[in-house]
């Protein structure tokens, strides 16, 4: 099936897009559309910019500042390194020296009691007194009687 127009149904069709549509107020206002889209769409396009900008901006800023504090930290132990202290210290440790007027102390090895965890297990179950026991004991002063008690 073809779809064919008469010559005055063209001319018709012409004469009303020509006069209906192609006026000045048309054109007009078309142009004043295209030029508002294009201005939208640059200003997305450079707030997007500007965002991506102060991103960078504020990760270049603390990495700044973050370098600033690695700098000045280690400033300070280089400092520290330095002093007095710090050679008494290393010398103390590494070489096992000692100021004048110091004595060694040798303690005995820990007994394998020591090394064991503890046990929850109270040593003594009579000792063991309720939670009331406990705070009439502590807010009227008998824990120092018991402490006086437990040294003798």
């Amino acid at each position: 099936m073809k779809f064919v127009l008469s010559d005055t149904t063209k001319r018709h069709i012409i004469y009303k897009i020509k006069h209906d549509y192609l006026q000045l107020n048309t054109i007009v206002l078309a142009l004043a559309l295209v030029i508002a889209t294009y201005l939208a769409w640059q200003s997305v396009a450079r707030l997007q910019q500007n965002y991506t900008q102060q991103r960078e901006l504020e990760t270049k800023r603390r990495q700044l500042v973050l370098t600033e504090l690695e700098t000045q930290t280690l400033q300070y132990q280089k400092n520290f390194r330095e002093s007095d202290e710090y050679k008494e210290l290393a010398a103390r440790e590494k070489l096992g020296l000692v100021a004048p007027g110091e004595k060694v102390i040798v303690l005995p090895k820990n007994s394998s009691e020591a090394h064991d965890p503890p046990t929850d297990k109270p040593t003594n179950p009579d000792a063991q007194s309720s939670n009331f026991e406990q705070w009439v004991t502590f807010l009227f002063g008998g824990a120092a009687e018991q402490a006086q008690q437990k040294d003798k």
